[in-house]
């Protein structure tokens, strides 16, 4: 069984103290090619995230029967399993929205991201601990493409939402949320140096209010002062 603290201790770390984009900085080929808007941000986190739960989960459950020499090779090979049933999902039911992300998809198969919680936390924990981390650490990422893709797609557009109809069909396009109703866009934000320039403020924030955290526990000084 799994407590509630334990449960709390893995999201903290997955969400905040490890977090993937901001903290590790894995798997930015994704984090920087998808997040130009938050609906292609989201579905490929949520494609990402339930890919590692369920890797984790069975490198986990296999552990103690896979030799140490093969383990690399067998959990790929279980990770690749996966993506592909993520990508025939996909092109079955969001064709749209697959043709969108593209490659990056069965690239999840080789992002770091998956593999290294696969070797370094599954293959060494129980199996519902190793779920529970990995969704934390997908949430983690989840939530950086999405912030990112947010801020990417208001400063470019001026929209939210773009792309919606991509999962819901043409009747969605209503779902769109214009933010900035006569922005003429800043395109530099929607092309990559966009993201790396949007990353790297996400980052330099984070820090930041890291380092107001840890002078507040040391000098007992309010954080917002």
């Amino acid at each position: 069984m799994i407590t509630l603290n334990e449960i709390r201790s893995l999201f903290h770390n997955g969400i905040i103290k490890q977090n993937t984009g901001l903290v590790q900085l894995l798997g930015l080929c994704p984090l920087l090619a998808i997040s130009n808007n938050v609906v292609n941000a989201l579905s490929l986190g949520i494609a990402t995230a339930l890919v590692m739960a369920a890797s984790s989960g069975a490198v986990s459950g296999i552990r103690n029967f896979v030799p140490n020499e093969i383990r690399i090779p067998v959990f790929i090979l279980i990770i690749a399993a996966l993506v592909t049933v993520i990508d025939l999902a996909m092109n079955a039911f969001v064709h749209p929205l697959y043709l969108v992300l593209g490659i990056f998809i069965p690239l999840i198969t080789t992002n770091c991201i998956v593999l290294a919680r696969a070797d370094a936390f599954a293959s060494k924990n129980r199996p519902l601990h190793s779920v529970v981390d990995a969704l934390a650490m997908g949430l983690g990422l989840t939530m950086v493409l999405v912030v990112l893709g947010a801020v990417r797609e208001l400063a470019g557009k001026g929209t939210l939402l773009s792309g919606i109809d991509l999962v819901f069909g043409p009747a969605a396009k209503s779902y769109v949320l214009h933010v900035l109703p006569h922005y003429q866009g800043f395109l530099l934000a929607i092309l990559p140096p966009g993201a790396f320039l949007g990353l790297g403020l996400l980052i330099a924030a984070n820090n930041w209010y890291k380092a107001r955290a840890a002078r507040h526990a040391r000098t007992g000084v309010p954080v917002a002062a």
